[in-house]
């Protein structure tokens, strides 16, 4: 046998957030209190080859937890530390497509008489109609009880028994016995379930939920088939002996469009056999409603396309404590009219979608929260997607490793079907853990920030408070805000407070759209290229103003080439002495004359142009430089048709640093503008001209009542 060799000290996933093996957090973590410990591979010992960290989509590092993993073949292994009894072990693993296999596992050398099933049924899966997306989805989870209690310091090892096998990480959790059978419930074998799965326990289930009516419906340990989905379920609670003990197998659990409500899930596992995604079939645990003041709770939901899509009235739903493992979509989505909800104290891996997703869709998801939850390698979407809704919370998640078209939170006016109703109230997203999250968009071909805020089909016109957001390790920025449909509709009422970044790729701020966003108290340490790349899209658009509102430390700098995309770590390039150092920059007026806004003096198009307001001189047009510039000349545009007789306008520059002081750099002269000579006119800056913000002050025009300015033009050149 190879020497093992070790690779440090292990990294574990306790009470929702990574730490070291013998450490104790500072103060209690966002994410979910977890019943297990998660340990991952490439910090176990190993005679196998790590892979990764690598971002790139499509590649089998991206998809693992911390973006790196372990592969083995046959006859090597994985050998994790156990980090605190345990009698149960999960695994995340993926083997190459149209392959299964077997692991054998020891614990401290002796190997057991049971293997663990491995294969790549429930993986590899294209939605070829989602734009951007290729094949993903490539890990699964397989569990096995131990037999046996293993104590901290234990060795328990996987090996390879000739599968190629790509190790993730494996979850230690002590599982409780069996739960014994409430007294005057109704047993599902009593109705004629059959524990072995092998006969079909539909009609079993549904006789005795019929019977229990208000009571409870007891699922004793075994294995239960169903063949199609139940109905008509209300007034009832549905409980087994444990998520590891009562496990019913079926791709549709519950599917009803309505119900009476007091539904109770709780404390057995339904496991799917979804191997690809098809939106047109309810594969969902839950497809539908619960009714009012239900709950599921303690559920081990594992193969499904989406484990519950929300539909109706589930007024005052609580889905808390549960597992959602695999599955081709979404977790969870509340799917409009969802009005009291609350998910908390979940754990999601591997969803092919939004993990946690509201979608006001036909009416206003209001009044829900999505709380305490842990997530961890959504590997198409967000980790958790706000989409419209009227008061909604997002608190004390923790999200990691978002692969492709995702963040790690989204906050979106993206509606994809009407009637939808956009964000309204107040979000609140506070308290919040990102790591690793964020991803290039391939249908943009840049990146998304670890929290994005997006006005994809209408402006934000609520108030969205970001407060108390911690960012670890974003490959991309921290925070965007963008319109990503490309209409360039307005950010607005954004507060970020109290957030700390660290080791972004590219930017801490990615500003992509018109609006303004108030940051205080946001601190940030080790930025890959830039604190700031503002540059709003499309380049007429509007400005983004960021205003400090105090308290901000270590992301001052400005990306200064909007004609480029930052790279992680990437250092702000030195300017092309002949680029126009104006293009494409954010623009301001005092004023402007009905479509001939500010930003059409700056769109590199001297055919269009910005006019103020007519007859109420002094107008003024301001442009954001992005970072201080040693300009020494600018270049006055107006279109050059000869419809646009000459002219003289008297204009003074002034100049900014930080863009609310100003001061003279050059007094109020008359430019003169004449089409026989290209209607423009050079301005030259004193020797010690710096500034950021430059701004033109018109006083005169003998052509027209108002300043204009079909293009402004600075270089650092003479």
């Amino acid at each position: 046998m190879t020497a093992l060799t070790s690779a440090g000290a292990a990294v574990v996933l306790a009470a929702g957030t990574l730490v070291a093996l013998g450490s104790v957090p500072a103060q209690a973590a966002a994410g979910a209190t977890l019943p297990f410990t998660s340990v991952e591979a490439e910090s176990a010992t190993t005679t196998g080859t790590r892979i990764g960290p690598d971002h790139t989509q499509g590649s089998l590092a991206s998809e693992a937890s911390g973006r790196q993993a372990v592969r083995i073949t046959a006859g090597q292994r994985v050998e994790f530390t156990v980090p605190h009894t345990a009698n149960a072990l999960n695994l995340a693993y993926s083997v190459p497509d149209g392959q299964s296999g077997t692991l054998n596992v020891y614990v401290n050398g002796t190997r057991l008489s049971r293997t663990l099933a491995v294969t790549s049924k429930y993986s590899y899966v294209d939605t070829g109609w989602i734009a951007g997306s290729r094949t993903h989805h490539f890990y699964d989870n397989a569990r096995l009880l131990l037999g046996q209690t293993v104590q901290p310091g234990d060795k328990v090892a996987v090996e390879s028994t000739g599968t190629q096998v790509t190790v993730d990480v494996a979850d230690f959790e002590q599982v409780a016995a069996a739960a014994g059978q409430p007294a005057g419930s109704v047993s599902v074998t009593s109705r004629g379930a059959d524990p072995s799965g092998q006969g079909d326990s539909t009609q079993a289930f549904r006789d005795a939920i019929a019977a229990a009516q208000g009571g409870t419906v007891w699922i004793p340990p075994g294995d239960y088939r169903i063949t199609s989905s139940l109905s008509g379920v209300q007034n009832v609670t549905l409980q087994g002996a444990g998520s590891w003990y009562s496990v019913v197998h079926t791709s549709r659990f519950i599917d009803q469009s309505s119900s009476a409500g007091n539904v109770r899930i709780r404390d057995f596992a339904v496991i799917g056999e979804v191997t690809e995604r098809v939106d047109s079939n309810p594969d969902n645990f839950v497809n539908g409603s619960l009714g009012p003041g239900s709950s599921v709770s303690g559920m081990w939901i594992q193969h499904l396309k989406v484990g519950l899509w929300l539909t109706g009235n589930n007024d005052n739903l609580v889905v808390e404590n549960n597992r959602i493992l695999d599955t081709t979509a979404d977790g969870l989505n509340l799917n409009g009219n969802a009005r009291g909800v609350r998910v908390r104290n979940n754990f999601l891996r591997n969803q092919g979608d939004d993990a946690l997703a509201m979608w006001s869709l036909y009416a206003p998801d209001t009044n829900s929260s999505f709380d305490n939850n842990t997530i961890t390698q959504p590997n198409l979407a967000n980790g958790i997607a706000v989409y419209g809704g009227t008061d909604i919370a997002v608190r004390n998640n923790l999200v990691s490793d978002t692969n492709a078209l995702g963040s790690g939170i989204a906050i979106s006016n993206q509606k994809f079907l009407d009637p939808f109703s956009p964000l309204a109230g107040t979000i609140t997203v506070d308290g919040n853990t990102l790591v690793r999250t964020g991803a290039i968009n391939p249908n943009w071909n840049h990146p998304m920030g670890a929290l994005r805020v997006d006005s994809y089909d209408s402006a934000i016109n609520a108030t969205v408070n970001i407060t108390n957001t911690t960012v670890t390790d974003s490959p991309y920025s921290a925070f965007e805000f963008v319109s990503g449909g490309g209409q360039g509709y307005p950010v607005r009422g954004v507060t970020v407070s109290g957030a700390t970044v660290r080791n972004t790729g590219t930017v801490v701020v990615q500003a992509e759209a018109q609006g303004a966003a108030t940051f205080r108290d946001v601190t940030a340490t080790q930025v890959g290229a830039a604190g700031v790349y503002n540059c709003p899209y499309p380049a007429n658009s509007g400005a983004f103003t960021l205003t400090d509102g105090g308290g901000n430390s270590g992301w001052s700098s400005t990306w200064s080439d909007c004609s480029t995309w930052p790279q992680p770590g990437q250092s702000n390039p030195q300017p092309d002495p002949n680029r126009n150092l104006a293009k494409g920059r954010p623009a301001t007026a005092t004023g402007s004359q009905d479509v001939y806004t500010p930003g059409k003096a700056v769109d590199g198009d001297a055919n269009s142009y910005w006019e103020s307001a007519n007859n109420a001189f002094p107008q003024s047009l301001t442009v954001d430089l992005g970072s201080t510039y040693a300009v020494r000349r600018l270049v006055l545009k107006l279109p050059p048709s000869s419809a646009w007789g000459a002219r003289t306008e008297t204009v003074t520059v002034l100049g900014s640093t930080d863009g609310s002081s100003f001061s003279t750099v050059v007094g109020a002269q008359g430019y003169r503008f004449d089409p026989a000579t290209g209607n423009t006119a050079t301005v030259t800056l004193p020797a010690s001209t710096n500034l950021r913000h430059l701004r033109l002050t018109v006083t005169g025009n003998t052509g027209w009542p108002a300043g204009q300015f079909s293009e402004v033009e600075a270089y650092l050149t003479s």
